[in-house]
């Protein structure tokens, strides 16, 4: 069953109208506790694979890079952004509507972020796939 707590940043920014601040900063440090979990395991399974290659501590080096930067920008700083932009957006164009109850505005905004949830992930995930293989992926041990 694969967890899905690298979502929880992005369910804080859809929610940040109802729960506040203080919970949208928990909700990071979640996603971001996913983030070291997942890059402690395919760091570990790095080092398993390739303990008696040549250049082992290299290419786990690299693994743990790659998934650090992967998992921090796919699945906690891009995303996050993204729907706190989007809940912003809608939050402005929904206060226009002067006579909706403050409450109703704020479901609203959150219904619209976490609407927005599934259709931003595919992209950003080739976004960063996109950037990190013209990038730091050029860098891969042989």
């Amino acid at each position: 069953m694969k967890l899905f707590t690298g979502y929880s940043n992005e369910l804080g920014e859809a929610f940040r109208s109802i729960i506040g601040k203080k919970w949208v900063n928990f909700s990071y440090a979640v996603a971001t506790m996913y983030v070291l979990a997942d890059t402690t395991d395919k760091s570990l399974k790095s080092y398993k694979a390739n303990l008696n290659e040549r250049h082992h501590l290299k290419k786990v080096i690299y693994t743990t890079t790659d998934t650090l930067i992967w998992q921090m920008l796919a699945s906690v700083a891009i995303p996050g952004y993204a729907i706190n932009r989007v809940c912003a957006i809608a939050n402005f164009l929904v206060m226009k509507r002067d006579k909706l109850p403050k409450n109703a505005r704020k479901w609203i905004v959150t219904g619209i972020g976490l609407f927005t949830i599934p259709f931003i992930i595919k992209p950003i995930d080739e976004f960063v796939d996109f950037v990190l293989d013209r990038s730091i992926r050029k860098l891969q041990p042989k």
